[in-house]
């Protein structure tokens, strides 16, 4: 990335004031890529965040490649902020791209697989087993594999097979007894363990209930090459190479044309299989002729080709991390926090109860997920509770929320829900719990035309007195309890009278034709949120120009906005300090010598996944803090509905600005701080060392004060 020059000509929109998008996005798996390579994670925690890389690269290709893509194809023209042509954005991610792909071979190879080894991991080569070991495979293969096979040939009569997306293929090429070579293609059966345990003992418990030390595997596609001549008898196999391929999997909804947009997203889930490719994974070893023959037939260029080291696919690391219960190897287990409001609860008024008398704060994981849950089963159950009404993001699998509302429907309650569908990689499972809420009587809507709704929130409305009264659960985070343990997100719970009235508004605009743009309390996006960020800094801006102190701390996921950008740095030239607690995409420069020489960009990468968003204001000493789910993004601000809430009681102001912020900016263990070229360097603790996922956990376990 190129260091923008010291020139006090530059205008805040000078392309070289801004960091790509998809480069700023690599250097994020760049650091997802550090978690592994760092030696002070426990072994297995290094093989998951491989897995992690490994899934994410994926994703990135699937989603932000395919979108690049297409506008190269179409031959579209337009810079972006940062100056790049789409094709010039295409040639520097292939250059990055093998960079880090590199890079993790090296550290599965040289670094994880031979530690593995001594620690009783064995992931073995088929070619290296003995008879006995080859043997037992073989079986296996006969029993297991050769039934699920499907060998496709190529020739006039059978064209090139369709091939689906994050597929693992051999490309084989047989000979006749005449001695004419033809190709075959056999997909590697994700239906089967990629990673096949060589003993019953291996990836689990024993049936006496002790766990085993010692832990073999083999690559299945390496035991079906071994056996390929059961599947084309009377043949030579010359050759066998495997390769992988991504392919386009950005969901594309003309919701306007779209009669059901839930028809409308299952046709379109069942496309995304089947979108052009953007990625071919091979060997080395795989000759000119069969990548011609993939290039052909699957209509990509030279430069989509990526020649990798084994496995082909790193997100099949995960199944070692799943599989080997050496918990020596892992993170010692760390139990939730359940704040004192909630132990005493025995009937579900008692939960209201406790929520009227106060504002009950959640910070996840280090507070547990079980209050949410409890509150919509009280809710569910309390026959006070009048209606529930909710918008579901990602919800996961068995959800207890969805069952949650089912009962609630069950019992008579009103209840109204916005399952987002175009949740990417969700959709299916939203679709799911979508169908099964309106077969149980839930009013279910899908959101606005032309707007994912990204907002978390929960009301329930229930009679008190002669009277009702609002509860609400505001969040930064997803009602999903899986990701709830591994996600850092923050949220409350309040039934304050006027944040209750902006909630009504809200859901009347999701479910209705609301067109309210007066919230007393509550920041809406597309509604609000925008013109409310840009009063709170500017005022920010206002007080250090009069000479007093101006701070502004935001920590979010992504910074990416070009208006956003610029006006942060008009604050610091004005005087402001500026720290971005940033996880992932960041194109913003800090320390540009008379543009942001008062920002501080660092990101924090470790255990839980950095989730919430959190705006922090000193305001000449009247500090405020607003959360919420929405990023410093074109796509939150004005394209999705997002839900920005304030913290109002003044124990919870100071214990995210001293207990969390402040120890964020302290950390020197998880941070990296960004450098004006966009690259990233970690920090060293040079006196006390600080991890702050490490810290917060202790804080709420009462080890800290």
């Amino acid at each position: 990335m190129v260091l923008p020059p010291n020139d006090p000509s530059l205008t805040l929109s000078d392309p070289v004031l801004y960091i790509n998008r998809e480069l700023s996005l690599l250097e994020f798996q760049r650091r997802v890529l550090e978690e592994a390579q760092d030696e002070h994670n426990p072994l297995l925690e290094r093989i998951k965040f491989l897995a992690i890389f490994g899934s994410n690269m994926d994703e990135f290709f699937m989603v932000r490649v395919s979108g690049i893509r297409k506008q190269v194809e179409a031959h579209i023209l337009d810079v972006t902020a940062d100056g790049l042509m789409p094709r010039d954005v295409l040639a520097a991610i292939r250059k990055q791209a093998n960079e880090l792909y590199n890079a993790a071979q090296h550290c599965l190879h040289q670094k994880l697989l031979p530690r593995l080894e001594k620690s009783g991991v064995h992931v073995l080569d088929y070619a290296k087993l003995n008879r006995s070991q080859q043997e037992k495979l073989d079986l296996y293969f006969r029993e297991v594999v050769f039934p699920v096979l499907t060998p496709l040939a190529l020739d006039p009569g059978h064209p090139f097979p369709h091939i689906s997306n994050l597929s693992l293929n051999l490309a084989i090429v047989i000979r006749d007894r005449k001695g004419n070579e033809k190709f075959a293609r056999l997909k590697v059966p994700d239906t089967l363990p990629r990673l096949v345990p060589l003993k019953r003992s291996s990836g689990g418990e024993r049936r006496d209930g002790t766990i085993p030390r010692q832990h073999y595997f083999v690559w299945l596609e390496q035991i079906i090459i071994a056996n390929l001549g059961l599947l084309f008898p009377g043949m030579e196999i010359v050759s066998a190479h495997p390769f992988r391929i991504i392919r386009d999997a950005d969901v594309e909804i003309q919701e306007l044309e779209a009669d059901d947009l839930l028809e409308s997203m299952q046709a379109s889930i069942r496309r995304r299989k089947f979108g052009s490719v953007v990625q071919v994974a091979i060997y080395e070893q795989m000759p000119a002729e069969i990548r011609e023959l993939l290039l052909d037939n699957l209509e990509v260029r030279a430069a989509d080709l990526y020649v990798q080291n084994s496995p082909l696919g790193l997100v099949s690391l995960w199944q070692i991390y799943n599989h080997v219960e050496l918990h020596d190897l892992k993170y010692a287990s760390q139990k939730p926090f359940i704040p004192p409001q909630f132990r005493q609860v025995t009937a579900p008024g008692d939960l209201f109860d406790a929520i009227r008398q106060e504002n009950i704060l959640l910070h996840h994981p280090y507070d547990s997920f079980a209050p949410v849950i409890d509150f919509l089963n009280a809710a569910a159950r309390d026959p006070q509770v009048l209606a529930i009404k909710q918008t579901l993001y990602r919800v996961g699998q068995n959800s207890p929320v969805v069952e949650a509302l089912l009962e609630a429907s069950e019992r008579g309650k009103q209840v109204a829900v916005l399952v987002e569908l175009k949740a990417r990689f969700d959709e299916e499972s939203n679709i799911g719990w979508a169908r099964t809420l309106e077969q149980a009587g839930v009013h279910v809507v899908y959101g606005l035309v032309g707007l994912k709704t990204h907002s978390k929130i929960a009301m329930v409305v229930r009679k008190e007195g002669e009277g009702i009264r609002r509860y609400l659960h505001l969040a930064t985070g997803n009602y999903n309890p899986s990701t709830a343990r591994i996600y850092e997100d923050v949220g409350i719970f309040t039934c304050d009278e006027d944040t209750g009235a902006d909630a009504t508004d809200l859901f009347n605009y999701l479910t209705g034709y609301s067109t309210k743009q007066d919230y007393k309390k509550l920041l809406i996006a597309p509604v609000n949120l925008r013109q409310r960020l840009e009063a709170l800094i500017e005022r920010e801006m206002d007080h250090a120009r009069a000479g007093l102190k101006a701070h502004l701390i935001f920590k979010v996921n992504s910074v990416a906005d070009s208006a956003m950008i610029q006006l942060l740095y008009q604050a610091s030239q004005a005087g402001v300090k500026v720290d971005l607690l940033v996880r992932g995409i960041c194109c913003l420069r800090p320390g540009v010598k008379g543009v942001s020489e008062n920002i501080r960009v660092a990101s924090v990468v470790g255990r839980y996944l950095e989730h919430s968003r959190i705006y922090y204001f000193h305001n000449n000493g009247k500090e405020e803090i607003y959360l919420g789910s929405a990023d410093l993004m074109p796509r939150n601000l004005d394209h999705r509905v997002e839900v920005v809430f304030p913290l109002e009681k003044p124990d919870h102001i100071r214990h995210i600005r001293d207990n969390v912020l402040a120890t964020y900016l302290k950390d020197n263990l998880r941070t990296r701080l960004m450098k004006p070229d966009g690259t990233y360097t970690r920090l060293k603790p040079q006196d006390e060392q600080v991890d702050v996922q490490d810290w917060l956990m202790n804080y709420r376990q009462g080890k800290k004060a």
